[in-house]
């Protein structure tokens, strides 16, 4: 059952549960920080309308600072600015920022702890039509390794605006991951968001008082664990699932409490399944409690164009897919 604590939508399952874009969330959550704090400023390389940057460059025209096509002077601009007594954000596409000018922000920003927020724009493969070009499934993994980073990805427009608000007060780098297709928006207001700190929304027993696994997810498919759970319920499978929305920390105390809890372990993640949450949690548990995995992810390769629809379905990452991956695991344990 949901986890009546969290307090997610009374919609979490209806066919009119709103819909709406990460990226709308972290344009909401910019404006409102820009409003908070005057040295809140952003930055983008041509692309202010699409990031969602634009409200915040309207109403703070003198906060605003428009790049061109370049990449990584956005960054290195945005390095300045951060030890300079600035909270600025960059916002690109995944692919260019942190994808063209990774360099520049391991150098210059994250080398000197420069207080820089990087948004990552259209990320995963749900951006669809633009093609694997255009599909940043790589970005979890480039960005935890870089110390002093911190890594959000938000579930729904609500937790981006959050994210985003956690970010501006949030000393040094942090990567925030949004997209741009509407996505089902079943948090609320009042569900709790803690940067490094994983919740649990979902909890059901096999009938005899014990979960059989833990759905570690983030983004957007979270919400797929959540309707795998549901369904896996009628079965008398009892699922965890555990909104993982900061990778980097990673809530290492809460991770290792469910897999002695369940003993076995599913990830789901819009992203490769190397090096991004699943091999976070899979250190994690390497290192503290051995357990069975499965990854439910990009498989190394790359995406193609598509509707987002059929490309989750094409890769896995759809309700079946997370439900296989259940069973599968389950099957492994000792």
């Amino acid at each position: 059952m949901l986890n009546p604590l969290i307090k997610l939508s009374n919609k979490v399952f209806a066919g009119d549960i709103e819909m709406k874009a990460t990226r709308d969330g972290f344009g909401e959550g910019l404006l409102l920080a820009g409003e908070h704090n005057k040295n809140v400023v952003a930055l983008t390389a041509d692309l202010s309308e699409s990031t969602r940057i634009e409200p915040f460059a309207n109403k703070f025209p003198e906060r605003f600072f428009e790049v061109g096509v370049a990449e990584q002077n956005l960054a290195t601009i945005a390095a300045g600015l951060g030890v300079s007594g600035k909270i600025p954000f960059i916002a690109s596409y995944a692919t260019f920022s942190p994808g063209r000018n990774w360099e520049q922000i391991r150098t210059t920003i994250s080398y000197n702890d420069s207080n820089v927020k990087i948004v990552g724009a259209h990320a995963g493969i749900s951006v669809g039509p633009d093609g694997a070009t255009h599909q940043a499934v790589e970005d979890i993994a480039t960005m935890r390794v870089m110390a002093n980073m911190k890594v959000f990805a938000p579930c729904d427009s609500i937790e981006a605006k959050k994210a985003t608000l956690a970010a501006a007060k949030i000393w040094g780098p942090v990567y925030l991951r949004v997209g741009r297709e509407k996505t089902h928006v079943f948090t609320t207001e009042k569900t709790p968001f803690v940067p490094g700190k994983a919740e649990v929304l979902w909890e059901t027993t096999n009938g005899r008082g014990k979960a059989q696994v833990v759905i570690i997810g983030c983004g957007q498919l979270l919400y797929n664990a959540l309707i795998a759970a549901r369904d896996l319920e009628k079965e008398k499978i009892g699922v965890i699932v555990l909104n993982s929305h900061t990778i980097k920390p990673l809530d290492e105390k809460k991770i290792i409490e469910l897999a002695r809890k369940t003993g076995a372990v599913v990830t789901v993640e819009e992203h490769q399944v190397s090096g991004g949450l699943g091999g976070a949690v899979a250190e994690v548990l390497a290192k503290h409690v051995p357990t069975p995995m499965e990854f439910v992810g990009m498989q190394d390769v790359f995406g193609e164009s598509g509707s987002s629809g059929e490309l989750i379905k094409k890769y896995g990452m759809d309700v079946p897919d997370i439900i296989r991956a259940v069973r599968k695991v389950i099957k492994r344990k000792r």
